[in-house]
């Protein structure tokens, strides 16, 4: 019989399971708990400490994350075959734990080297963007990009690049449709996103999103840097692709002409995600991205959660946060609205996690989503904002989106956020332009399989080497290093320009 000292980590003193540090064998004993390993256990996964009968809940982060569908002795695998979701009430207390944040003051604020626009936004990054209206004119912007990147690489020091973004919708809406909304929000942020320097908009013409009626709708106008084109206008693409190149030659040479300078950490916006979680995500990577998120929001800074879904379960530690109860009811509601939205849809939202997280130890959406909520730190939950709207508060903000890592980061984007930090435990690849991705691994194993994608190894915190403050830290330095210009893994790879994806929501006709 093998024995083993320290193979597993309780969570929280309340835990009836603790998560396995690395495979562990059938048979083992477990010198701490007293017991011996019925099943293998692999690592991240979870393994009852007591015994746990049918219906009694399972703990974890001091938490229920879901009721037990059969008698689970000590030492047995506690995983989908004997852990099941089940109806619970959860206190919301909303603004019970509100407490002041301790702001630094102005004087003592880090600050990073930014591109300050005429309209007093501030910019990490100075790209130029082609944005289809449809996707009828996503090939062609993308011609349009690609006839023009050599020169801009070449003649342009200054400029970032050439974005192209493309998207899957743009017609057949219904009338007064969602998604259309959604989408022109999502348009318009990004056409006034301070990252962009100069906005090509094409369109085909025939559309349902005409961009007349966005740049209505949205308050947009065209000026030296917000030029527009429909191809059927302006004779099929050939002619679209020159008139294109001509109207990005009129913008390069001053959107080329931008000086970085110091400016306070209070103007970066940063949206948070985790995709491919497995059961370290919760433990290193979402907790170390949550004590950078407090130096931010100390240091006058936002940050932007998401992902309604995956707080499914933990929103009653978000609704406690609360800054006034408008907030913590319109959280409340946008849980409720996915509810109803999953129903009728004839789906729940247990459907998540995915067979990656499964893979990687976690269960049920309640266990991902108490692990994902941590990314947002500690501090008061200061508003709450539909998909792709403006971010304008300060301090910790949520947004309402969907769970797919890539329209969560669309909407931020289009909120405003300038700077992303993506927790991985699988190991997503991925970047977002115009906004720099910092990518975290949950774990080194990962992190080493995946050293050009991965930014920082958030895996010695699993094993003590390091702590979630130091993490912390070193996250924080990082963004402020990026913010600045440092391009990180993502950016060096190429990605951005697939990964615009907004939401599509309601009848497609």
């Amino acid at each position: 019989m093998k024995t083993i000292n320290t193979p597993i980590l309780r969570i929280h003193a309340r835990d009836n399971v603790a998560v396995a540090l690395d495979d562990i064998s059938a048979g083992s004993l477990i010198r701490k708990e007293r017991f011996n390993v019925i099943d293998p256990i692999p690592a991240g996964h979870k393994i009852a400490l007591v015994q746990i009968e049918k219906g009694e809940p399972v703990y974890k982060y001091g938490q229920i994350i879901g009721f037990a569908i059969q008698d689970i002795a000590a030492g047995e695998h506690v995983h989908a075959h004997n852990l099941g979701m089940g109806d619970f009430q959860r206190d919301y207390a909303i603004g019970a734990n509100v407490r002041t944040t301790e702001l630094v003051p102005e004087i003592n604020r880090p600050v990073f080297e930014g591109i300050v626009r005429k309209n007093g936004q501030v910019a990490t990054r100075n790209y130029i963007g082609i944005l289809a209206t449809v996707n009828c004119s996503a090939s062609v912007s993308r011609f349009i990009a690609d006839s023009v990147k050599n020169e801009v690489r070449t003649a342009y020091p200054n400029v970032d690049g050439i974005a192209a973004l493309g998207h899957g919708g743009g017609c057949c809406h219904t009338p007064e449709n969602e998604g259309l909304t959604y989408l022109q929000r999502t348009l318009a942020g990004y056409a006034s996103h301070p990252n962009f320097g100069g906005i090509l908009l094409v369109g085909l013409g025939c559309e349902g999103n005409q961009i007349d009626c966005l740049m209505q709708n949205m308050s947009l106008q065209a000026g030296p840097f917000l030029h527009t084109l429909n191809i059927q206008t302006v004779g099929g693409t050939r002619a679209t692709v020159e008139k294109g190149l001509d109207a990005i030659r009129q913008m390069l040479p001053q959107v080329n002409a931008v000086s970085r300078q110091n400016v306070p950490v209070s103007h970066i916006t940063l949206a948070l995600e985790c995709g491919g979680s497995d059961a370290y995500s919760g433990i290193s990577a979402n907790p170390a991205l949550g004590a950078a998120v407090d130096l931010l929001v100390q240091n006058g800074g936002t940050a932007v959660l998401s992902e309604t879904p995956e707080i499914y379960g933990a929103e009653h530690l978000l609704t406690r946060r609360a800054d006034s109860p408008m907030v913590g009811e319109k959280l409340i509601q946008r849980i409720r609205w996915w509810e109803s939205y999953t129903a009728r849809n004839g789906g729940e939202l247990n459907n998540n996690p995915s067979p990656g997280n499964k893979a990687g130890g976690l269960t049920t959406i309640l266990e991902k989503s108490l692990g994902a909520a941590s990314k947002g730190g500690s501090t008061n939950l200061m508003n709450v904002y539909e998909y792709a709207q403006q971010v304008r508060s300060k301090g910790l903000v949520f947004m309402d989106t969907p769970g797919y890592d890539v329209v969560s980061i669309t909407g931020m984007i289009a909120g405003g956020a300038n700077m992303i930090c993506f927790t991985s435990g699988r190991g997503t690849v991925c970047g977002f332009k115009p906004v720099p991705t910092i990518k975290l691994a949950s774990n080194t194993r990962m992190y080493n399989q995946l050293q050009e994608d991965m930014d920082i190894d958030c895996g010695p915190i699993v094993d003590g080497s390091a702590t979630v403050e130091e993490k912390g830290a070193e996250i924080f330095n990082h963004i402020l290093t990026a913010a600045s210009g440092t391009k990180v893994k993502s950016e060096l790879l190429g990605f951005g320009d697939t990964e615009f994806v907004p939401w599509h929501i309601g009848a497609i006709v």
